[in-house]
């Protein structure tokens, strides 16, 4: 019995230190893992990226607001006509920002305006995705290929 509480005792002790030792994510795997977010999941540049008249986003205006190439079937009170641009998040704080992709409320206690989806990103993505527009500024077109 002794032998059987040593080994669980020396598990719990060796989960607990490398927990503690294991290394939080660069800054530059978070921003990539923000990116992964933003263009693969949320798929923001559907609506906040500018298209060309092939339907193919215009890379120079990446994440830059865009008008919507769209409007609701059923009447809308509240619709937005133009998506706001998002590289940088000018205005935001990140507490509000990951606030607004955890909950889908704004830093005004509002909802965002349809056709805006009410995001509920974990506090680990919703931070990635907020790292990742943080390091886009207006005509980072190079940034935003990589």
């Amino acid at each position: 019995m002794k032998a059987i509480v040593s080994v669980v005792v020396v598990c719990l002790f060796l989960l607990v230190v490398t927990s503690l030792l294991a290394a939080p994510p660069t800054p530059a795997a978070k921003i990539d893992r923000g990116k992964y977010l933003v263009e693969h999941v949320g798929m923001c540049g559907d609506c906040h990226t500018p298209h060309n008249e092939k339907g193919e986003p215009i890379r120079e205006k990446w994440l830059q607001g865009s008008p919507l190439a769209f409007k609701p079937t059923v009447p809308m009170p509240v619709w937005a006509d133009k998506t706001p641009n998002i590289a940088g998040l000018a205005g935001w704080q990140d507490k509000d920002a990951v606030k607004f992709l955890m909950t889908g409320i704004a830093y005004n206690d509002l909802p965002g305006r349809p056709p805006m989806p009410q995001y509920r990103f974990n506090q680990e993505d919703a931070s990635a995705i907020v790292a990742y527009l943080r390091s886009l500024t207006p005509g980072s077109a190079s940034q935003a290929k990589q």
